[in-house]
């Protein structure tokens, strides 16, 4: 009988633990740059005497979808998408190097290039200082210009582009990282008057979600059903 509490109890936690993620990804379907996040558990065996046939499912986050999301034209000469599987390399609030895919760029009142979160993009020798006054270009080789009232054009930095070899970490301010600062990419590309969507699918998360919500109303079914049969199986066993 306890074996079914734990088999139960075990499915329950892990179909609430797939819908939080399901969520969290839906919620992110506009999000520009948005990696869906990847789920799946393992078992792991109940330590302690009498419970060596027992068994906890435990989640383990595997990583993310690393394919691309849709581009959006937006003819914005600060707007970036990253092509393949590089990175746009800023500088997060905790002062580490981060890795985003989010390529909406802006100029802050200190003439700093930043992501539309604040977050200052990194050049190949640090953030990027844009002169003020200037019109800015973006190279698809991540070269930044400034053209300013003489119309000739400055280098005011590169784009720091990184290509992992696997896969990066994500953190929780939304920022992904490495065990240690990935160097620049010479040959990474990227495209300028566009944007990356999610590469969330609405549609099949949705339906994922009502497959998660009904695993779960059946594990509490079987709980359920486990609780009625330990009474009965009490009152078979109790003296009369």
């Amino acid at each position: 009988m306890d074996r079914m509490i734990y088999n139960s109890m075990a499915g329950a936690k892990a179909a609430m633990q797939r819908q939080e993620v399901l969520a969290h990804n839906l919620a992110n379907v506009s999000t520009t740059g948005f990696r869906a996040e990847l789920q799946a558990f393992r078992a792991v065996p109940v330590q302690g005497d009498g419970a060596s046939t027992r068994v906890f499912t435990l989640e383990t986050t595997i990583g993310y979808d690393e394919k691309s999301g849709p581009l959006q034209t937006t003819a914005r000469s600060l707007d970036v998408a990253v092509r393949g599987r590089s990175w746009l390399s800023v500088q997060g609030l905790d002062g580490t190097e981060g890795y985003t895919r989010a390529g909406a760029l802006d100029i802050n009142a200190e003439g700093l290039l930043v992501t539309r979160g604040g977050l200052p993009v990194l050049g190949d020798g640090g953030p990027i200082t844009i002169p003020p006054n200037t019109e800015v270009q973006i190279g698809e080789d991540g070269t930044v210009t400034a053209k300013g009232a003489t119309g000739r054009p400055n280098n005011v930095g590169r784009l720091k582009l990184v290509t992992p070899e696997g896969q990066l970490q994500r953190g929780e301010d939304g920022l992904f990282r490495a065990a240690d600062p990935l160097p620049a990419d010479p040959t990474a590309r990227l495209e300028t008057g566009v944007l990356e969507g999610s590469n969330v699918n609405a549609v099949e998360t949705m339906v994922a979600m009502i497959s998660a919500a009904r695993q779960f109303e059946h594990q509490m079914k079987l709980l359920s059903l486990a609780q009625t049969q330990g009474q009965v199986s009490a009152k078979l066993l109790s003296p009369t």
